[in-house]
């Protein structure tokens, strides 16, 4: 943790900047700013960042800047402790000013750091990728949330932030259920609707689910990349050739969900429930299975009083999820080589056995390191995702406000108002309107 007594312990809000500060702005436009390097203040730098100090990010970024200030004694860390919402509102505006951090984490994806790296505030590390070897540390598809095109476009052009942690959807389970009904872990998708059938066959929906918010579209995800492969991930995610909506792989996992909606593998007032909903019922007992993301591990320990554990959707190859946030450098950071020192910090060992003991998830760290079993199980079922390259993003990524799209869309298969080829077809408009916005065409 950080020494209250060192010179780090600076906190601040977000400024937001007067209208004036917009002539500050550099290149004003996209296009490639300077690459990193050329420090005009080799004695400061400055960190924004937006974890608790107790997170497992928190802990890892702390013992990051501890590394840093040892190798670096004639160095002023700087950090400032902004919030998510701050970052998000607000980076834009303060970005085009000279009052910036050297290095500060931000959110990936299109809208936000695509955004910010085709609009020239933020500086590519294309060269210093590989110069210290990123490129070829961290698998493909964590890599693509860290490249931009010129039009703000995720998965090609220039590296503009780097990821050291990540996130997925895997399966939670209650092991007092499947044990009271002599039930097996399943390992194929075949199992596990096997053992949905053998709990709804005892009078138990075996899914706690959510129609009202993202779980129920990440479990459509999970389906579609069940039938699904890294092509599919391309054309739909990243605009690599034409999303095919009625194809084989999108028409057998959306008649794959209508059918466990239409055998109860699904709970029929799901349309209306929240993911709060949701976890609150798997934790309680109510279901014995949840389709969810890593972000829940925490509140599962915390809570849940039954005996659980964690398996990776069966046999898929491809799982809903991608890296964490990214470490960006803002194109008028007056330290870019400092900046570039720390990032590299934080995907060493020592910090990333930081966050995998802590339960985040690292990009790089050694499983082995775990004392808790819980932690270790969550750290290496995304281990085996990351051993076969397996990330393949969220469904409702590829385009502006296709998140309540998907919502909508599948809430109505849920209360079987559409069929699903009708729900296809909504998913497929809105889709193809996006990314002629996108794209220009």
């Amino acid at each position: 943790m950080i020494n209250r007594t060192r010179k780090v312990a600076r906190t601040t809000a977000l400024v937001v900047l007067p209208l004036a500060a917009l002539t500050a702005c550099v290149g004003g436009g996209g296009g490639a700013a300077p690459t990193t390097g050329g420090d005009t203040d080799a004695d400061t730098l400055t960190i924004w960042h937006y974890e608790n100090d107790d997170s497992a990010m928190g802990q890892a970024w702390a013992e990051a800047i501890e590394i840093f200030e040892a190798e670096h004694p004639e160095v002023e860390v700087v950090l400032e402790k902004q919030t998510f919402e701050q970052i998000q509102k607000n980076a834009k505006i303060v970005l085009t000013g000279d009052e910036v951090p050297d290095v500060m984490e931000y959110n990936k994806g299109n809208a936000t750091a695509g955004q910010l790296a085709s609009q020239g505030l933020l500086r590519p590390l294309t060269e210093v990728a590989e110069e210290k070897g990123w490129a070829d540390s961290l698998p493909g598809s964590l890599a693509t949330t860290a490249r931009y095109d010129e039009s703000g476009l995720m998965g090609d052009g220039e590296w503009y932030g780097v990821p050291n942690y990540g996130e997925f959807v895997g399966v939670y389970y209650n092991q007092d259920m499947f044990d009271e009904h002599g039930l097996d872990v399943p390992t194929t998708l075949d199992e596990l609707e096997d053992v949905m059938q053998a709990f709804a066959d005892e009078g138990v929906t075996p899914l706690a689910e959510a129609g009202a918010e993202y779980p129920l579209g990440q479990l459509w995800y999970q389906l579609v990349l069940a039938h699904g492969d890294r092509d599919l991930v391309d054309r739909y995610q990243l605009f690599a050739g034409d999303a095919d909506f009625h194809g084989p792989e999108m028409t057998a996992a959306t008649e794959q969900l209508d059918e466990w909606i239409e055998a109860g593998y699904v709970a029929g007032d799901s349309a209306a429930l929240t993911a709060e909903d949701m976890g609150v019922s798997f934790i309680n007992g109510t279901y014995p299975m949840m389709v969810s993301g890593s972000w829940w591990f925490g509140r599962v320990v915390e809570e849940m009083d039954a005996e659980w554990g964690q398996f990776n959707f069966p046999g898929n190859e491809l799982h809903a999820g991608s890296s964490g946030n990214l470490w960006v450098v803002p194109t008028n950071a007056d330290s870019p080589s400092l900046a570039a020192e720390f990032i590299d910090i934080t995907l060493r060992p020592e910090v990333q056995d930081v966050l995998a003991r802590t339960g985040g998830l690292p990009v790089a760290g050694d499983p082995t390191v775990i004392d808790d079993d819980k932690t270790r199980e969550l750290t290496e079922n995304f281990q085996e995702i990351l051993d076969a390259d397996g990330l393949a993003f969220y469904p409702d990524w590829p385009v502006p406000g296709y998140y309540d799209v998907v919502v909508t869309q599948l809430q109505s298969l849920v209360n079987q108002s559409k069929s699903p080829d009708e729900v296809l077809e909504g998913l497929e408009a809105a889709y193809t309107d996006g990314r002629s916005d996108l794209l220009g065409s």
